[in-house]
């Protein structure tokens, strides 16, 4: 049989490629015919099993890398590579047991395995990327050079032992400052954006963006307490969070979310979906948890938000669409429905809109020109080299503020918190204060 022939990593490619086509069933096929809690571990379970399918094939490279290749005497007998197999089969385990910790592991506050766990994912990653960096260079080194030179076996086990050795050192160090940064409380970036069509008498208008709380096994209440007191110290008029605020069930963190009912804006703070509300299927419940504590979510609508001098003439459409990944996940009565969202508000008035791609903020923009103001999150800005050069590349707006067209702006928050590893490198936690300008105050 040709499976049988196949290596090893072909086998879990393949195995890999299976899992995801069963998600793709399940998607397409199982949502509306089986009952949605068994629906939603079914999920969660082929996710986890793709990802940690992909990642056996990583494994057997940083072990063949770090091991295999050292396989000889006298090295191979001594305690130092003993104790060194032992620690690297332990990282290696809780790098792969991490996405489990989304199952079983979610509490008000985080465990320190699952810290532990997302930590040495962080760490994997990097390892990965700087062993098939020094590989890939020393390749091109040896081609360019053609030297074939023959050394020694202790030369030899010492060059072996070169390449590995510096990427995990690499790692290590990359891994305590990504630590480090992350444990730092978000930046407070303040931005001036103009607005068109905003009245004179709503210039200056402060609106708090807050996106990517990750509200889950790394990321808990004590976090959560420490973000409002930030954003209640701006004293803003409105919070807006643009998505991807949990990764668990309200049965799980209801209680963790509370925080957000301190948060004090005098013109409301709003919340629209991002992908991963989704991928715990738990939407509807978290929708009326927050309308309890006074977050209001956008489902495809918008709000008037008032001027405090002149009401009946100045105001400006504040709207919010569902997150482009109920569409591919085909949830009930969930999907990004730019139309309805807009229904109503008037054109002669400024639009603010809240999606969480921006690849949903360039479909909108493009869909409706006289959007004044795009709020999005979704890329962390990579959170951790190597993610960030991907997350660059995937976006069509990466991190930041983008004008597209006369008259319109789009911004990209990196995140307030952080996705599972509690690592930032290459990027920083941000609580963005906007200052709205009209343009006639200039």
């Amino acid at each position: 049989m040709i499976f049988k022939q196949l290596p090893f990593e072909a086998k879990v490619a393949v195995a890999a490629g299976t899992v995801f086509f069963s998600m793709i069933v399940s998607r397409m096929y199982l949502a509306e015919n089986i009952e949605v809690t068994r629906l939603r571990w079914l999920l969660k379970l082929q996710m986890i099993f793709f990802i940690n399918a992909l990642m056996i094939i990583g494994s057997c490279h940083i072990w063949r890398s770090t091991v295999t290749v050292f396989y000889k005497p006298p090295a191979a007998n001594s305690f130092c590579f003993i104790l060194w197999k032992i620690i690297l089969l332990t990282f290696l385990i809780l790098a792969h047991s991490s996405f489990f910790t989304l199952l079983f592991l979610v509490a008000e506050e985080p465990y320190f395995f699952s810290l532990a766990a997302f930590t040495c994912l962080g760490s994997y990653i990097i390892l990965i990327f700087f062993l098939f960096t020094f590989g890939s260079l020393e390749q091109l080194y040896i081609l360019m050079t053609q030297r074939n030179a023959k050394v020694g076996s202790t030369s030899k086990i010492g060059k072996l032992a070169r390449k590995p050795a510096l990427a995990v050192t690499v790692t290590i160090g990359l891994t305590v400052i990504g630590l480090l940064n992350a444990s730092q409380p978000p930046a407070v970036k303040s931005v001036a954006i103009p607005v068109h069509k905003l009245p004179l008498s709503m210039n200056n208008l402060k609106v708090v963006l807050l996106s990517d709380i990750h509200l889950g096994p790394t990321v808990g209440k004590t976090k959560l307490q420490m973000i409002v007191k930030i954003v209640n110290s701006l004293k803003p008029n409105i919070t807006v969070i643009v998505g991807d605020l949990t990764d668990s069930e309200v049965k799980d963190l209801g209680h963790a979310m509370e925080p957000l009912g301190q948060l004090d804006s005098p013109l409301g703070t709003y919340f629209v979906t991002g992908n991963h509300e989704y991928y715990i299927s738990d939407v509807n419940n978290w929708f009326e948890c927050l309308k309890s504590l006074n977050v209001h979510p956008l489902h495809n609508e918008h709000v008037k938000i008032m001027s405090y001098k002149d009401k009946d003439t100045d105001w400006f459409c504040l709207a919010g669409v569902d997150d482009i990944e109920a569409n591919v996940l085909h949830y009930t009565g969930h999907g990004m429905d730019l139309k309805k969202a807009l229904e109503d508000c008037s054109t002669d008035h400024a639009i603010v809109l809240l999606a969480h791609q921006p690849l949903a903020a360039k479909r909108a923009v493009q869909a409706q020109s006289d959007i004044s103001l795009v709020l999005s999150g979704h890329t962390h800005g990579g959170q951790i080299f190597p993610l960030n050069i991907g997350a660059y590349f995937m976006n069509p707006f990466f991190v930041g503020l983008y004008k597209v067209g006369q008259n319109t702006f789009v911004y990209v928050s990196p995140g307030t918190m952080f996705y599972g590893i509690p690592m930032r490198l290459g990027s920083r936690a941000e609580i963005t204060e906007i200052i709205l300008r009209s343009p006639l105050s200039v």
